[in-house]
This record gives C-alpha cells, structure tokens and sequence, in this order.
C-alpha cells in the first residue's frame, strides 16, 4: 500500500443520520467501525492499518455515546498524526423539529435526556457538541433529507475524491440556493448575487433556470454580471491555495438570490467551470432549483 489511510470521523447529533451515512460509506468501500469507547478509539487512531485490518480506506462513528466525548473528542482529532492519515471529520446535524419527529416515530430514547423531556436532551447535546461541530471539515444538514438524499449527498461528496485530497487541494462545493428558503448550513464563503437584475420578473424566463440558455444571455447582458464573475473568481483562486497549505480537504461556498433558481444558478454554474478551468476539483450543488 502506498500514500495515505484515508479517514472519514462521521459524528454530530443524535437521529442526525449517522447510521445511514456509515452504511453509505460501506458501500463506497469504506472498514467502518461504530461507538467505540474513547480509549479504544484512541488506540484504533494510533495504528489505524493495523487495526483497520489493512484497509486504505476507514470510516468510524463517534458520538455522545462515549463517555466523555464532547471533551476529548476535540483533543483526540488534533492529536492524530496526520502524516499518515487523511482526514475529513464529517458532522451531522438537524433540525429540533426533524430531531423530535425522527425520536417519536422510532420511539428510541435520546442518549442524553433520561427522565427529562426530548428537548431538553437534544438541545443538552447540540450544547456540548458545539466545539466538535467547529472543528468539522464538513457539516451536513439532514433536516429536510430523506435516506436517498443522504445516500445521494454522501456519494456526491466521497465517491469520485482522490484517496488523498491533500495532493490536489481541497474539493470545491458550490451551492446555489434562495435566501427565502435559508442559508445552507456549514458554509465557509457566501456570495449575495441579489442586486442584479432578476429574470423572474421577466415573463417568458420566469419559470426557466440559470442553467437554461435564455436566462444566461438575459444576464450576460448586464456588466455587474461579469464583473462579479471575475472578482470572485479572483478572489476563489486567492483563498483556494492557501485553504490547501492549511490541509483543509473541503470549501463549501455559497452563491444565494431570492429564490435559488435563475442568478444563483448561473453564477454557480460559471464559477464551476471556471474553477475547473484552473485544475480545481469542483461539485456543484442546486439546492434549491426545483422550488
């Protein structure tokens, strides 16, 4: 074997989905392990192929489960020796309303309420893990998701990667989404694109997208367009190598407009190809197209 063990941590909130997301990784190809207690886990992260049974490539789930998590987690993951270990610390997390619906139809007992009320648990854990989250390299949000779109979001995000991201540089996601449905969360840049003109106002592009060729030659037409294009392509060609000295394996921005489906969309696309252009490796995201 040569380069590096690739590492996922998946950890985050309880019914945030981290059971699903490690069957998903097992379908990547992925050794996964679940719940070990925190000396065990240690032990696993200092002789991760020796203990991995050889596998190149390892998942492992950690959570509250364990006691004394939401302290030592943080101290282990900076402790890891990275020289040999490729690393994304993935979090999930969710909604209190998906987090209450997801407890009352399994009818399972949050690990830190007890006697308390559902609430108190979840907003208890969302609490102690706030520093966990920090650190992440990747936050997904499962709220609105069902097990196909985490299945989906998983393989767009893990599938196609290099076994080590470290050698190309961190993978671009850029997300279009409308300012009226939310920020997505776990974003690292965000670019406002509500100030040009909006083809939604224009009957015959109003229920097109930004993907749609009308809609590009109606913003092609308007110099703010362009001149946002070039500034933040420059400023995206500035930031990317120095988040790579950093070892940071993703970069999620996000390009919002009202309602996530004509300018957002387009300068997503554009920024896309552009980046490509540059030897970045770039995903793209419309989160919010089909509104």
């Amino acid at each position: 074997m040569s380069g590096k063990i690739r590492l996922v941590l998946i950890t985050g909130l309880s019914g945030s989905g981290k059971s699903s997301v490690a069957k998903c990784f097992e379908d990547l190809g992925y050794y996964c392990i679940d719940n070990l207690p925190l000396p065990l886990l240690r032990e696993f992260l200092s002789r991760p192929l020796e203990l991995g049974e050889g596998h190149e490539k390892i998942s492992v789930v950690a959570d509250v489960r364990a006691a004394g998590f939401a302290a030592e987690f943080p101290r282990l993951v900076a402790e890891m020796d990275r020289r040999h270990l490729s690393v994304t610390l993935l979090f999930l997390e969710a909604s209190e309303d998906a987090l209450v619906r997801r407890f009352s139809e399994t009818r399972r007992p949050h690990p830190l309420a007890g006697d308390r009320p559902l609430l108190d648990g979840i907003r208890q854990e969302r609490e102690l893990l706030a520093e966990v989250r920090g650190v992440a390299d990747l936050v997904l949000d499962t709220s609105d998701w069902s097990i196909h779109e985490v299945r989906n979001q998983v393989f767009r995000e893990f599938a196609g990667e290099s076994s080590d991201p470290s050698l190309t540089g961190p993978v671009v996601s850029l997300v279009s989404f409308g300012f009226k449905h939310g920020i997505p969360p776990g974003t690292d840049l965000l670019f406002d694109v509500r100030f040009m003109s909006n083809p939604h106002f224009v009957p015959e592009l109003q229920d097109l997208t930004g993907q749609d060729a009308a809609v590009r030659q109606f913003l092609d037409k308007l110099d703010d367009y362009h001149e946002l294009l070039q500034k933040v392509e420059e400023l995206l060609l500035f930031l990317l190598p120095r988040f790579s000295r950093e070892n940071r394996s993703y970069v999620s921005v996000a390009v919002g407009c009202t309602g996530g489906r004509h300018r957002s969309v387009a300068v997503a696309e554009e920024l896309a190809n552009r980046l490509q252009n540059a030897q970045w490796s770039v995903r793209v995201i419309h989160r919010d197209i089909a509104r």
